[in-house]
C-alpha cells in the first residue's frame, strides 16, 4: 500500500522486464539521467531525480497498458505493437459479427490506443515466414492450409488471410472479416523455432535476429513479416504532457550522441566550400576564423559509423589537425 501511495502524482513509464530489450532499455534511461535503483524481485522502481515510476513489464504487454492509459508511456518492439494492433482489430472483427459492437462506448472515456513517439535506434531484427531448410515448401503460399506455430497468433492470422485471399482472387478486404482460416495457426510461447523438428508445425512465423538459431534447428526464411526494432511509445492521454516531452528530449539527446561524434579541424579558407560538403553536420557546419590569415576552424557533427572515410575526404582537401570527440549527450532537432 505505501509504495501505491508513492506512485500518486507520478507519470508511469514501462520498460521490458526480462529479453532482448532490457538492458539496451536500462543503458538507455542511464544516458537520459534517469536515475533509480530496482529492489530484487520488484516490478515498480521510483525515479529519484524526476516525477516518475518505471514499471517493468512483458514487452509483449506493454502496448495494452500504454494503448489503454494504464500507463503513459514505455518502451517495446514494433513487432509487439503490430501484435496487439491486430488483436485490437481481430477482437473489434469478433464483436462486430457476434452484435456485441457498440460504437458508442467505443467513443466514449479516454481515448484508445498508443501512439509512436520515435524509434530507439536497437533491437534491429525480422519477423519471418521458416521453413525446413531441406523440405518442399518454398513460398508463404505453399504453406496455406498447413500448420504454422507462432507467437505472434494476430499477426500471423491476418498474414495468411491475405494469402488465402490473393490465392481466391479476391480483392475486397471486408472478407477478411469472419472468414475461417484454411491454415492452422498454432499458439507457442516458447522455441517456437523446435516446432517444425518435433512435429508441431510446418512452418513457423518467428522473430530472428542473427538468423544462426533459424539455421542450427534447420530451418530458411521464405519471407519478412515486419521488419522491427525498439521504439518508444505513449498513451494518447498522457498523465503530465510536458514530462512526456521532456522525457522524448533527453531520450533522443543520447540516441543522437551514440549515433555521431564531433569532428573539428583546421582547413584553408579557399578549401571551406569543398571542405563542409564533406562534414555538412546536421544543420551546418561551425565555422571560426583562426588568428593565421586565410585559415578557419571547422566543428560539425559526423555519424560515427562514416568518420574514417571522412577524415581520409578532408585530408585531401587540405584539412589539418582533424580531430574526432566523443558525444556523452546532446539536444538537437
Amino acid at each position: 500500500m505505501d509504495l501505491v501511495n508513492h506512485l500518486e502524482g507520478r507519470l508511469l513509464f514501462a520498460v521490458p522486464k526480462k529479453g532482448r530489450l532490457l538492458q539496451a532499455s536500462l543503458n538507455l534511461l542511464e544516458g537520459a539521467d534517469i536515475q533509480f535503483k530496482r529492489e530484487n524481485r520488484l516490478d515498480i522502481a521510483l525515479v529519484k531525480n524526476l516525477p516518475i515510476a518505471l514499471v517493468f513489464l512483458p514487452a509483449a504487454d506493454i502496448p495494452t497498458f500504454v494503448g489503454e492509459g494504464r500507463v503513459d508511456l514505455g518502451i517495446t518492439g514494433y513487432d509487439q505493437v503490430q501484435e496487439h494492433d491486430a488483436g485490437v482489430r481481430a477482437l473489434a472483427r469478433a464483436r462486430r459479427m457476434s452484435n456485441e459492437w457498440d460504437p458508442t462506448k467505443a467513443a466514449s472515456g479516454k481515448p484508445q490506443g498508443c501512439e509512436t513517439v520515435m524509434d530507439l535506434g536497437f533491437g534491429s531484427c525480422r519477423l519471418q515466414v521458416q521453413v525446413p531448410a531441406k523440405g518442399e515448401y518454398a513460398q508463404s503460399k505453399d504453406l496455406i492450409g498447413k500448420n504454422i506455430g507462432t507467437s505472434f497468433v494476430h499477426l500471423t492470422h491476418e498474414y495468411f488471410a491475405r494469402l488465402e485471399m490473393e490465392q481466391e482472387g479476391a480483392t475486397d478486404p471486408a472478407r477478411v472479416e469472419g472468414r475461417k482460416l484454411r491454415t492452422k495457426i498454432i499458439e507457442l510461447s516458447g522455441s517456437v523455432e523446435a516446432a517444425c523438428a518435433l512435429g508441431v508445425a510446418d512452418g513457423i512465423v518467428d522473430l530472428v535476429e542473427s538468423g544462426e538459431t533459424m539455421k542450427a534447428a534447420g530451418l530458411k526464411a521464405i519471407d519478412t513479416v515486419v521488419q522491427t526494432s525498439a521504439i518508444l511509445i505513449k498513451s494518447k492521454a498522457p498523465s503530465n504532457p510536458g514530462l512526456v516531452d521532456l522525457i522524448a528530449s533527453r531520450l533522443r539527446g543520447v540516441i543522437t550522441a551514440q549515433r555521431y561524434v564531433l569532428c573539428q579541424y583546421n582547413v584553408p579558407r579557399a578549401k571551406l566550400a569543398e571542405a563542409t560538403k564533406i562534414t555538412p553536420g546536421k544543420r551546418a557546419a561551425t565555422v571560426t576564423s583562426l588568428d593565421e590569415e586565410g585559415w578557419v576552424a571547422v566543428s560539425a557533427m559526423v555519424e560515427k559509423k562514416r568518420i574514417a572515410p571522412v577524415m581520409d575526404e578532408l585530408v585531401n582537401v587540405g584539412a589539418e589537425d582533424i580531430l574526432v570527440l566523443d558525444i556523452h549527450n546532446t539536444r538537437s532537432s
